[in-house]
């Protein structure tokens, strides 16, 4: 008798772990590629923030509300409709294969720059670029180097 009761249990848990319902399409649904933007955002201020989470604080950022509000949308616009994407495993996966895709051309791009600026700064460098006209110069919206021919 006590093993039917403990297999009637077992029954009844899988039973309710399998009936899962398909989300209902949020009235304001983000589109695929706007969420892959949004992805892209909050990973990049998620890194950022571990590395210069006091300056964010000291600057009264929040850098989830920065991104959400960069993006004209509210957080539980941004949770329903991830939600929804992430109950359609194949999209969802589409959107985290582009957001890894993008990051990784970032990380690129951000890299081959930090090469050209090394390059540039390396003393025996210094007269050949001033010949060539290349001057660094600060960008007031990024704080970082830039060449100028």
């Amino acid at each position: 008798m006590k093993q039917l009761k403990y297999l009637l249990v077992i029954f009844i848990l899988c039973l309710s772990c399998t009936h899962s319902s398909e989300p209902k399409k949020p009235e304001n649904l983000i589109s695929k590629d706007k969420m892959v933007d949004i992805m892209i955002d909050l990973s990049i201020v998620s890194s950022a923030k571990g590395l210069n989470k006091k300056l964010i604080e000291r600057n009264g950022i929040t850098p989830d509300e920065y991104i959400f509000k960069r993006h004209e949308i509210d957080s539980s616009q941004f949770t329903e409709s991830n939600t929804y994407y992430s109950y359609y495993i194949d999209d969802y996966k589409l959107i985290l294969n582009r957001v890894e895709d993008s990051l990784g051309k970032l990380k690129f791009k951000y890299m081959r720059l930090a090469e050209k600026e090394e390059e540039i700064e390396k003393p025996g460098n210094a007269v050949r670029n001033r010949k060539a006209g290349i001057v660094k110069k600060r960008d007031s919206l990024i704080d970082s180097p830039i060449e100028e021919k």
